[in-house]
């Protein structure tokens, strides 16, 4: 999605135009195209980021744009009980994100086998969940948002961490059964490849009732349905137009002016939290994860 696009609020857009790479974007030697868990044993770079809570409020948006991709939405719809346990998605992204990044070895391999056995048995005539073009896509999602949001709130990075991050963020899709070869091998072509899959894309019926589970769904605890209307608009504000209004989600002066108002009020008053609070949820979801390993062992 593009600045440039009417109807646009310039804080939200995720495309190439607003992550800028060097004149000199070059391919390095990275993680791409080695073995990912000898070399990220103490990822340092990716940490910064993923450790942050406000990765969480991209959530609904990354999950909208997985299941834009017809296979994904089809195996989010049918084999999942999104509609009563839509936190569970949740919980079982964030506890791989956060074990790639901060894991040991063995609880980085404990993680990705729980996977690979989850991941079986989500498999159609025309789609399985073990399909390396459709976890890349995943992958490219979690890095697309997390990158927008943690610059949103720290400003613009340096080229060399970005490149650094970005190498490491390839750790979330080669892991599972994505080819080394597969991740972009650079920023440049990383959103030329993001706004490709953006342009091509086409909303499913499975699709648009996973959204209707996730962002009108009255199971969720009072609490959290009472914040479904703020959802609703940040997450319609941070997706491409294309994706949005295939969506049927609306973005009006008013609702663009509320987002804007939300993330300038975010942006003054996030970066001075605590990072005890900041990182919370990466402490919680990891004591989580350990615990649940310890029961299966």
């Amino acid at each position: 999605m593009s600045e440039k696009q009417t109807g646009c609020s310039p804080e939200s857009v995720i495309s190439s135009e607003t992550h800028p790479y060097g004149p000199n974007d070059k391919v390095k030697e990275g993680l791409v195209g080695q073995n990912v868990l000898d070399q990220l044993e103490q990822p340092v770079q990716i940490q910064k980021v993923v450790q942050e809570a406000i990765l969480l409020a991209g959530g609904a948006a990354a999950i909208l744009l997985q299941v834009a991709e017809p296979g994904v939405g089809k195996g989010v719809d049918e084999h999942s009980n999104f509609a009563y346990r839509p936190m569970d998605r949740l919980r079982t992204t964030m506890t791989y994100v956060y074990c790639m990044a901060f894991g040991s070895r063995s609880e980085k391999e404990a993680v990705i086998a729980m996977v690979h056995r989850a991941h079986a048995v989500v498999k159609g005539p025309d789609y399985s969940a073990d399909d390396p073009n459709l976890q890349l896509w995943v992958a490219a999602t979690l890095y697309a948002v997390g990158i927008e949001l943690y610059q949103q709130m720290f400003g613009r990075m340096t080229e060399e961490d970005a490149e650094s991050i970005y190498r490491e963020y390839s750790v979330l899709a080669v892991s599972l059964r994505v080819r080394p070869g597969m991740w972009p091998v650079s920023r440049r072509a990383f959103w030329e490849y993001w706004d490709h899959q953006v342009e091509t894309m086409h909303i499913t019926e499975n699709a648009q009732r996973v959204v209707k589970d996730l962002l009108w769904n009255k199971e969720l605890p009072l609490h959290i349905r009472f914040l479904l209307p703020l959802v609703r608009l940040t997450t319609a504000e941070m997706l491409p137009k294309r994706i949005r209004e295939a969506y049927g989600l609306k973005s009006t002066k008013l609702r663009r002016g509320v987002y804007r108002v939300t993330l300038g009020f975010t942006k003054a008053t996030y970066p001075c939290l605590p990072k005890a609070i900041r990182t919370y949820p990466m402490r919680y979801y990891l004591t989580d994860m350990r615990r649940r390993l310890k029961n299966i062992s």
